[in-house]
């Protein structure tokens, strides 16, 4: 490796990496936790079997799961100005990412919830609980314990997606990337340079999700299964 490289990417690391932290990881947070509380609530409407309310979840999942994200990005971006809505870049990634990582993440809830007892729920009716509470005391607490590990894999997979928000305009750090790669013409370095850092995010998630696993195999009495 040659001086002038090794200066542009000890030169260029802070820039990324301060782009990463102030835009990739608070984008990531936002639309994951957004997409949870979506994933929650289709869930919950396709068990309870709710009568057209049923329809319209698995229509907006089927939706999302057979159309491209980066399609849904310039749908969103670049399509709804010509209906007269206009998205700034960073809450159009932000709704985009939560609608379609609430779709993936919706039926590894729905799965998780299905694999509860049915026994927990006509428990919960023979003491006196509404649906809402067996779902919030009872059954949602041990699905999680099932559902944790696939949803931290969809997690480590959002913060990779991220790198398609600089397809709209978002400074996120790959574009941080390949603007200094194209003033400098480094293309190799910098974006192997992006990569390490896109690894370190994910390697540092991966450590915080086995800790959890640990965690909720500890309270659990070592019953929950590892993914």
């Amino acid at each position: 490796m040659s001086e002038r490289v090794l200066d542009i990417l000890i030169s260029s690391f802070p820039r990324i990496l301060g782009q990463g932290l102030l835009v990739t990881i608070p984008l990531t947070v936002i639309s994951f936790a957004l997409a949870l509380i979506i994933a929650v609530a289709c869930a919950m409407v396709q068990i309870a079997d709710i009568k057209g309310l049923r329809q319209i979840v698995r229509f907006y999942i089927w939706i999302i799961r057979g159309t491209p994200l980066l399609v849904q990005l310039y749908l969103v971006y670049f399509g709804l100005p010509d209906l007269g809505l206009v998205l700034p870049a960073f809450p159009c990634a932000v709704a985009v990412f939560a609608l379609n990582e609430g779709a993936y993440c919706a039926e590894t809830v729905r799965a998780a919830i299905e694999a509860v007892p049915r026994g927990q729920m006509e428990a919960g009716y023979c003491v006196g609980m509404s649906y809402i509470q067996i779902m919030r005391r009872i059954v949602l607490p041990q699905a999680f314990r099932t559902a944790f590990p696939p949803l931290s894999n969809s997690l480590i997979s959002m913060v990779k997606d991220t790198s398609l928000a600089a397809n709209i305009t978002v400074t996120e750090m790959f574009m941080t990337t390949q603007r200094v790669a194209g003033r400098t013409y480094e293309h190799l370095a910098l974006y192997a340079e992006v990569a390490l850092i896109y690894l370190l995010f994910c390697t540092v998630i991966t450590w915080l999700q086995r800790l959890g696993e640990r965690k909720l195999n500890a309270m659990n009495g070592g019953n929950v299964i590892r993914a």
